[in-house]
């Protein structure tokens, strides 16, 4: 059977959609961006015909796996008609075996064009991780909490300049209050395959901008190899006025839960201290967002202010949050400071 590497089954045909043959469970802990589900066995079968395989014989599994694939085939040739009525698919399984080959052979008896990745979803994971590794030129966008270093982010990707936006692929915004108003986060072999995706669509110039970020975000955290060339990186720090930013947060949680506002609280309550966390959380009762801002941002500045020790940075300073004057003072700055920036070796 014809089979294709990573990189031309990434780079096929648009009109050919990905479909995974892996049981549910396996989907949804990990899957190629924009891949569809498409299992040959449930996640109950998969696991009688692993336990067949290591406790009897493989060709007693084998066996077996023909008896749960027999009486679906006919419903997964009208899935598949529906899902891509042109007929032309790419597909895989967790190594190119038995199970995408099966697929395959049933696909292409219903008229299908079938590409198959040769080593399967196993050949992403290779591909993620040497993504993480490939050294880039990078500008990382830093400041205080509050001082916009997002919305600058999305106004840069406006402007067409090469952006990398890692809160937006966790689904967190990074801090105790990054989940709330935001999606479920994605498990950290998701964040890590979507990651590598989009890292694989930047241009190698001009460098790419990416917020600077502490490991983890939320409940993933930034691969290493990426993490460690973010902080060898040149730094451009807004330096935003502390009334500025508690205005902008003020403004932002004040549409928020008061009830989820509350949790995140609780969450720091042994950072912010038993007297802080009390006016806190009557600030939030007395719809006060400016003084419960205020009081959690003592604790952040003096957090984000010890992981700058030892890093040296383009400062950039600013009297507003508003991402469209902050977008070009941080260009204007990289401009002078780091006229040709090579590649972060």
């Amino acid at each position: 059977m014809p089979r294709l590497p990573i990189q031309e089954f990434l780079h096929y045909s648009s009109d050919a959609p990905i479909l995974d043959a892996r049981a549910p469970l396996e989907y949804a802990q990990g899957h190629i961006p924009g891949a569809i589900s498409f299992p040959l066995f449930s996640d109950e079968e998969r696991a009688r015909i692993g336990t067949t395989y290591k406790q009897i014989s493989q060709d007693k599994a084998v066996l077996l796996g023909l008896d749960f694939f027999g009486p679906k085939m006919s419903r997964m040739v009208q899935q598949a008609q529906k899902l891509v009525p042109a007929k032309r698919v790419r597909l895989h399984c967790w190594r190119g075996g038995m199970r995408s080959g099966a697929v395959q052979w049933l696909l292409e008896l219903a008229g299908f064009e079938v590409q198959l990745l040769d080593k399967g979803y196993k050949d992403y994971r290779h591909f993620a991780l040497a993504e993480f590794a490939r050294q880039r030129s990078l500008l990382v966008l830093g400041g205080l909490t509050g001082s916009g270093k997002t919305d600058v982010l999305h106004e840069l990707a406006q402007q067409q300049q090469p952006v990398l936006d890692l809160e937006g692929l966790a689904s967190h915004k990074g801090s105790a209050f990054g989940s709330i108003g935001q999606p479920s986060q994605p498990t950290q072999e998701q964040f890590e395959n979507d990651l590598a995706w989009q890292l694989a669509q930047l241009p190698t110039t001009p460098a790419v901008w990416v917020e600077d970020e502490s490991r983890t975000i939320g409940s993933v955290h930034v691969p290493t190899p990426l993490f460690e060339q973010m902080h060898r990186a040149p730094l451009v720090l807004l330096e935003i006025p502390r009334e500025v930013r508690v205005r902008k947060l003020a403004d932002e949680y004040g549409r928020q839960d008061a009830g989820a506002l509350a949790t995140s609280i609780l969450r720091i309550r042994k950072r912010l201290g038993g007297l802080a966390t009390k006016e806190a959380l009557s600030a939030i009762a007395e719809d006060d967002m400016e003084k419960m801002v205020s009081l959690v941002l003592d604790y952040y500045d003096k957090t984000y202010g010890h992981g700058l020790t030892g890093r040296t940075a383009i400062r950039v300073p600013s009297t507003t949050c508003d991402a469209a004057v902050n977008a070009e003072l941080v260009q204007h700055a990289v401009r002078n400071v780091v006229p040709a920036l090579p590649l972060n070796n």
